[in-house]
């Protein structure tokens, strides 16, 4: 019979018809009650009938038993050849599904990777030879005492064998029944035995004298040291009971989970996501069980029943975890683009996420490039996670010190490193966590209360509009640019090195921002929301990156701000979320549609092992589970320092740690270089300082002779050897300052 073909029928369901004697076998409840009948139909298809086992061959095979309940398949049998090899060099070919192994290891490829690999083996081999090295002297002492047992144990298993002491029972079996012809017959095979065997013994107590003494006499004193060396650990083998080894290990060895397809449908039928009785209710796998490719778990491709899906398999994940009696931490679900019954799970041997990713390698100190990606951490798999800081803003949100502050921090840090990169914080807490960014950052802006440093609140203010202005004026002069220069329209890492006084990257940080959107003054909260949000819609493509964080990313604000605060929180490309209190906060910081691929953030695990541990979200198509480097105060404050000589070297320290008064945009650094000089040709950046904050204090007050020189030579002012009273040092001459006060007139 002629009927459709369902090009989704899943062979690999329980529920697969079989095939008999090589033919498709009938439906049941789909036969015709008499074979004539069906024989008789043009349309039909004859059908050959199987015989039971017990049926004769030749002429009477048709008077045998015939099974009249036969089966035909509605759909043709799917292609079972074997399938090619995988002969693991897909990842040089076109291999979309990445599931094949590489023949070199990733890490092996690069001569950096292997650099590490011999570096963590070689680690590893110290560690022992230090570990044994300093329990020598015991391991001396115990294979001493041992070998002394096994020199007793040896010599009464010698005499055990010369006596023939098994056949002692025997002879005493013979003595019970009365059988003296049997107790003669065994005694006198004991006594040969002993004989020979006795020989042999003396054989060998001869032959160690002599050795003994040939060695005595002509044997130098390295040799007794080679006989000890080898004899000494077999005795003490032989001696040593076998719970109580001499060598202890240097390191433990890993356990973990053992993982087989029973254990995991025992776990996916106790989550309730399926029943192993019911008919279409059964979990089915589509691969095999593996180790992940970097070896530290199991993996298997999961099919759910119909009518079950990847949302009650990420619901039902803690039973899971409880079914296969790992930690919920340790169990990961993927969900299979193609289908949404299918999933991958991935058990980890160990929880990863309890395993800190160690400081972060910032402290090393070298300047980096913010074109470059900056490290954060590493995933569940131990894989290094990078995160590309341009063209994006970042959204950074938790629970109250859960690490929120640090990530973000970590972050900053790196763009501090690249002199280039103009940096404003904003810290709507003011906390100690971004005081030391006081020595790189162009604003350094405080809470939202007025006190003796000013009105946050109009700073902020002052300040958006200034990078809004930049903005503006970063397009405009992108815009009167020719193709050969700029064949895109945007900016680039070479347009920077060209214009760096107009094109170049700024990172504004925004933490607890939510606090700027709750200020008592309503005018104030709707100019900061505006200004924020359209930094937010244009400043990404014009090299201004953002990185805001908040622990309260809802219900904040009433109309116009509640919406803009919304959208400037929605609008956010990537996102980081640790630990959060609900699945609501969750979704505010992640989105709406990471739930339904099994991402909440209320659900990591909490405790002091799991700190700085998050979700990134939007960074890649994969959402890694990172677990962020560490830079405490202590590494933050080593690498502002660091900035800070590398923006002073390269000119670059403007702003709040040039000591410049970023709320008072009108300021003239060469105009009030040039008052404070008076009839002097020259003088020392020192004398220079000193005199704009004596004279100058509104605007110069906090200023350093490091920081006045930086912001000298950006403006063309060279710094040259200035000789007064017989003292010579770095200064500027106030001819070289009025030439570059007349060129930036002019210009």
């Amino acid at each position: 019979m002629n009927t459709p073909k369902n090009p989704t029928h899943d062979t690999a369901q329980p529920d697969t018809l079989p095939v008999l004697d090589g033919q498709p076998s009938m439906p049941t409840g789909r036969r015709f009650p008499n074979p004539e009948d069906a024989a008789g139909r043009g349309d039909a298809e004859v059908i050959p009938l199987r015989l039971t086992e017990d049926a004769p061959d030749g002429d009477d095979a048709g008077t045998a038993d015939i099974d009249t309940s036969f089966e035909v398949q509605f759909d043709p049998e799917p292609d079972t050849g074997p399938e090619p090899v995988d002969d693991g060099i897909g990842y040089l070919l076109d291999d979309p599904d990445g599931d094949a192994y590489p023949v070199i290891p990733e890490n092996l490829r690069t001569l950096g990777g292997v650099g590490e690999a011999i570096a963590r083996h070689t680690r590893r081999f110290l560690h022992r030879t230090a570990f044994h090295a300093v329990r020598a002297p015991r391991y001396l002492l115990l294979s001493l005492a041992w070998s002394a047992v096994g020199v007793r144990r040896l010599i009464s298993r010698q005499l055990a064998w010369w006596w023939v002491s098994e056949n002692d029972y025997l002879r005493s079996l013979a003595v019970a029944s009365g059988d003296s012809r049997e107790w003669y017959k065994l005694h006198r095979e004991v006594k040969e035995t002993r004989r020979v065997r006795g020989t042999i013994l003396a054989g060998q107590a001869f032959g160690l004298l002599a050795a003994g003494l040939l060695m005595v006499s002509v044997a130098p004193w390295w040799a007794w040291g080679a006989v000890a060396l080898v004899a000494v650990p077999w005795l003490a083998h032989l001696g040593r009971p076998e719970d109580h080894p001499i060598i202890v290990p240097a390191t433990t060895v890993p356990r973990f989970r053992l993982l087989n397809h029973d254990v995991v449908l025992r776990a996916y039928y106790a989550a309730g996501l399926g029943h192993p009785e019911k008919p279409g209710k059964q979990v089915t796998f589509e691969t095999t069980m593996s180790r992940t490719k970097e070896g530290q778990g199991s993996q298997v491709k999961v099919v759910l029943p119909h009518g079950t899906g990847f949302d009650d398999a990420v619901s039902a994940k803690d039973d899971l975890a409880s079914g296969l009696d790992v930690a919920p931490s340790q169990v990961y679900l993927t969900h299979d683009p193609s289908s949404h019954r299918r999933h991958t799970l991935t058990v980890m041997d160990r929880d990863p996420l309890a395993i800190p990713a160690g400081k972060t390698p910032l402290l090393d100190c070298k300047p980096r490039n913010i074109w470059q990606p900056a490290p954060f951490g590493l995933d569940e798999h131990s894989r290094k996670v990078t995160l590309g800081l341009l063209w994006i803003s970042i959204l950074i949100g938790a629970q109250p010190r859960k690490g929120k502050t640090f990530a973000a921090r970590l972050l900053a840090l790196y763009a501090a490193l690249d002199a280039h990169v103009r940096i404003s914080v904003v810290d709507g807490k003011n906390s100690p966590d971004w005081n030391k960014f006081a020595a790189v950052a162009y604003h350094f802006i405080r809470g939202t209360m007025p006190n003796r440093a000013g009105d946050p609140a109009r700073q902020l203010i002052d300040a958006l509009t200034e990078i809004k202005q930049h903005i503006i004026d970063t397009n405009d002069f992108l815009s009167t640019l020719t193709v050969e220069e700029c064949p895109e329209g945007k900016l680039t890492e070479e347009l920077c090195r060209k214009y760096p006084k107009r094109l170049f990257i700024w990172m504004l940080v925004m933490e607890e921002f939510q606090n700027y959107y709750e200020l008592p003054d309503q005018e104030l909260n709707k100019q900061i929301a505006d200004l924020l949000s359209f930094i937010l819609a244009v400043g990404p493509s014009s090299g201004v990156i953002l990185l805001s964080s908040s622990q309260k990313p809802s219900g904040i604000g009433a109309g116009d701000v509640q919406r803009l605060f919304t959208r400037y929180r929605d609008n956010h490309a990537v996102r980081f979320a640790l630990r959060c209190g609900n699945r609501n906060v969750s979704d505010a910081i992640l989105g709406g549609d990471a739930y339904s691929e099994g991402f909440d953030a209320s659900t990591l695990p909490v405790g002091k092992p799991y700190l700085g541990v998050g979700y990134l979200y939007g960074a890649t198509d994969h959402t890694p589970t990172v677990r962020t480097h560490l830079a405490d105060h202590g590494d933050a404050e080593k690498i502002l320092t660091a900035a800070r000589k590398l923006r002073e070297r390269a000119g670059t320290l403007t702003g709040y740690a040039a000591g410049q008064d970023t709320t008072t945009p009108d300021r003239d650094v060469l105009a009030d270089v040039l008052t404070v000089f008076g009839g002097d040709p020259g003088l020392h950046w020192n004398e220079l300082a000193e005199r704009l904050a004596s004279q100058i204090g509104d605007r110069w007050a906090d200023v350093t002779a490091d920081a006045i020189s930086a912001q000298c030579r950006d403006l063309g002012v060279p710094s040259v050897d200035v000789k007064r009273a017989g003292v010579t040092r770095k200064g500027c001459r106030k001819q070289a300052v009025q030439r570059a006060a007349d060129t930036a007139a002019a210009s």
